[in-house]
């Protein structure tokens, strides 16, 4: 059983004993004392199991004591109660005597804070053929795909402990437990992380269910850069443990680029022990991710191929052939926000004047999904002849669409405004695309704001105080996680749940 270990660096025997008490009540089963800026032993008894540390600054520590000064710090320290001794290898080659200190078993340990060790299967040769009892490589991931590489290390018999640092390395730390780590780190707050990308404990067992991850949970995620500051974890992750379904969602950090996609693609779906089942998509890979399918032979939404971009992929392998399909959950979100606020069918949308601002990769959702059920669209942006270009790609499929000029939004007499620019997000909370000159709004107008941080934009109380109806970019958001959750569970989505998960994230 993979074990959940917190490191602490000591600055003294009492600040141990208060956070080793903290991450213990925390779930942690072990706990890594840094003694590094120690130059005496500290008596470690009646602590939680632990493993002793003293990390050279030449292998990312802070002790600047020589060898045989930090060796006799870890065996007079260890001695007092330690679990374990976690020795460098390059400490152990020095010193290769060192396994008579100790009665205890040792950690021989490698590090590279530049990215993947050049002769890594030479340096994972080397530790395996000495005395140590566990072997622990660490190095900074290149890619999202180094990971891959970590989960293969962790199949030797030897016990294990094979991570990756940085933001792409954090699925290392979180599915290690799938793959049988001998143990993986979490920090105790984000403030004491002792690695780059490392999780907190919290998020760890909370966020990332800890508890429930088994070897055969399945995989699913979010494909974006930037992504860790993504909400989809908690919502999904959530509703899994909700409905009861063995998966993890997690952020997978891809460098922009087709390139870059098609080759997480390729090596992650070919790694069959990862059950790899499901993918959101997000900027600035929904394009790459439907021009990938198409290059596959997948299976493609029509309207999600018209629109240009999918964000969800199902994988499934039921069949025992690995099959791929992909849709656009986004345009169904904004049909379903527009039409639960309204109380209408889709088909009613045809009797509808709607407003879009914006002719980015949003707005182009929402002008082809309300131009497919038949509504009238007016595309307002800020430059007029991208509003062109998009009116003239999508007027008459069902319903007219066509480009005003956004000095003439205050004139507009649509019955729905939908905002799909970021004119109003956090942190630029004052700002409204309609700037101070609202059109007529009244009682039966729909104003709905695509931005979800603030709940509330400015745009969003300017059509309340003006008596109109609003809703705000949640509700998109929450639907379209929704149909993901339900393409790839078969189960129904908790809808209100991951309403809720979103709501309490934004106001914390």
């Amino acid at each position: 059983m993979t074990q959940l270990c917190v490191p602490i660096f000591v600055e003294s025997a009492e600040q141990a004993r208060r956070d080793v008490a903290i991450a213990a009540e925390a779930g942690a089963d072990l706990v890594e004392l840094r003694i590094d800026s120690l130059t005496e032993p500290i008596n470690i008894s009646g602590f939680t199991r632990a493993i002793v540390t003293c990390r050279p600054e030449f292998e990312g520590g802070h002790s600047t004591l020589p060898d045989a000064q930090r060796i006799e710090l870890l065996r007079a320290t260890s001695r007092t109660g330690a679990a374990y001794v976690d020795v460098e290898l390059e400490t152990y080659r020095r010193n290769k005597s060192i396994t008579e200190h100790f009665s205890i078993p040792l950690i021989i340990s490698a590090h590279d804070f530049k990215g993947r060790p050049e002769k890594l299967h030479n340096l994972v040769m080397e530790l395996n053929s000495i005395e140590g009892s566990i072997d622990k490589i660490v190095w900074m991931a290149r890619s999202i795909r180094d990971n891959l590489e970590a989960f293969e290390l962790l199949q030797a018999t030897k016990p294990t402990i094979a991570l990756c640092m940085g933001e792409a390395g954090l699925i290392s730390r979180v599915l290690a437990k799938k793959f049988g780590a001998f143990l993986t780190f979490a920090s105790l707050r984000d403030e004491s992380a002792t690695a780059p990308g490392q999780v907190t404990i919290a998020d760890m067992k909370r966020l990332y269910r800890w508890d429930a991850l088994n070897t055969n949970t399945k995989v699913y995620g979010v494909v974006g850069s930037p992504v860790v500051h993504s909400m989809s974890p908690a919502i999904h992750n959530a509703s899994f443990e909700r409905v009861g379904h063995d998966g993890v969602y997690l952020p997978l950090l891809v460098n922009p680029g087709y390139e870059s996609f098609k080759a997480f693609m390729e090596t992650f779906l070919a790694f069959k022990p990862l059950d790899l089942a499901g993918l959101s998509v997000t900027i600035p890979h929904k394009e790459n991710a439907l021009r990938y399918l198409k290059e596959k032979g997948a299976k493609i939404e029509e309207l999600g191929e018209r629109i240009g971009t999918i964000n969800t992929i199902v994988i499934d392998r039921s069949s025992g052939d690995l099959n791929l399909s992909g849709f656009n959950t986004d345009y169904a979100a904004i049909l379903d926000t527009i039409t639960s606020a309204l109380k209408i069918s889709r088909e009613q949308l045809c009797e509808l004047r709607v407003a879009v601002i914006g002719a980015g990769g949003t707005g182009r959702t929402a002008v082809a999904a309300l131009a497919e059920y038949g509504a009238t669209v007016v595309v307002y942006n800020r430059t007029f002849e991208r509003a062109e270009e998009l009116a003239r790609e999508f007027n008459g499929r069902s319903g007219r669409v066509v480009a005003a000029r956004m000095e003439k939004l205050c004139d507009s007499c649509c019955h729905v405004f939908v905002n799909t620019t970021s004119v109003g997000m956090h942190p630029n909370v004052d700002a409204s695309p309609l700037g101070d000159h609202l059109p007529g709004f009244t009682a039966e107008t729909l104003v709905f704001d695509t931005i979800y941080n603030p709940m509330e934009t400015k745009l969003l109380k300017q059509a309340k105080s003006a008596g109109a109806k609003t809703v705000g970019g949640v509700e998109m958001f929450v639907r379209q996680a929704v149909r993901q959750f339900e393409a790839w569970t078969n189960k129904p989505a908790p809808l209100d749940l991951m309403r809720q998960v979103v709501e309490a994230r934004l106001k914390a």
